[in-house]
């Protein structure tokens, strides 16, 4: 009989999007709602498009430097190859959507809801999800230069080939986050690593903090 896991694994669908109508990216507007569009080769760059919907999209070198889509939804969408320094996105919600292939500079996704929400093949400079809700987030094979989940709410999140230079845990609350499959080399936060998975290597390097963290002096 196979040995159960004991940390879950994040559920997320494949994603199929057929016979998508080719969108127009510059009639696009604020608080307005699109499905079964795809936009190629578009630029929503210093746009504001905040509380705008997109269910059952495609987004296919998408150019979107400080464009804004504060209180937007997107279910069931796929980013492929989005480039955007700044994006400013804060208090969104996303269901059933992919990134792949892409590059965010400073990505704002703070008080923020995913479910089922999967980054493949990314560069990114700030992924800031301070206040967020994840369930079901998966990434694979990224980079992230800093990754600040202060006081979020993770459930079944997973990193696999992951490189992330800072990891901020403050007041964070963890089920299900499997840390074994990144490279770190900072971490805030420390004592809210409780609900995390660590390999053995990973446990011996963050000993040092711990013991700081608690007072304890190393002096060999």
């Amino acid at each position: 009989m196979a040995k159960k896991p004991l940390t879950a694994a994040p559920r997320c669908d494949e994603l199929r999007l057929e016979n998508l109508a080719i969108g127009d990216a510059d009639a696009l507007q604020a608080h307005e709602s699109y499905s079964g569009e795809r936009f190629e080769e578009a630029d929503l760059s210093d746009r504001d498009l905040s509380g705008i919907s997109f269910s059952e999209c495609e987004f296919v070198d998408l150019e979107a430097n400080e464009v804004v889509v504060r209180s937007a939804t997107w279910v069931d969408t796929r980013f492929e190859k989005l480039n955007a320094p700044i994006f400013t996105a804060p208090r969104t919600n996303l269901r059933d959507v992919v990134f792949e292939g892409s590059r965010l500079g400073s990505a704002e996704f703070y008080e923020t809801r995913w479910s089922s929400v999967r980054f493949a093949h990314c560069r990114i400079g700030y992924l800031n999800l301070r206040g967020a809700h994840l369930e079901d987030v998966l990434f694979t094979d990224c980079r992230i230069d800093e990754l600040d989940l202060g006081a979020a709410t993770a459930n079944r999140v997973s990193f696999e080939n992951t490189h992330i230079n800072t990891l901020e845990l403050t007041r964070s609350t963890l089920t299900n986050f499997d840390l074994r499959g990144i490279e770190l080399r900072q971490l805030g936060g420390v004592e809210h690593l409780k609900g995390a998975t660590l390999n053995s290597h990973q446990l011996i390097e963050l000993a040092p903090l711990s013991a700081r963290n608690v007072g304890i002096v190393i002096d060999d």
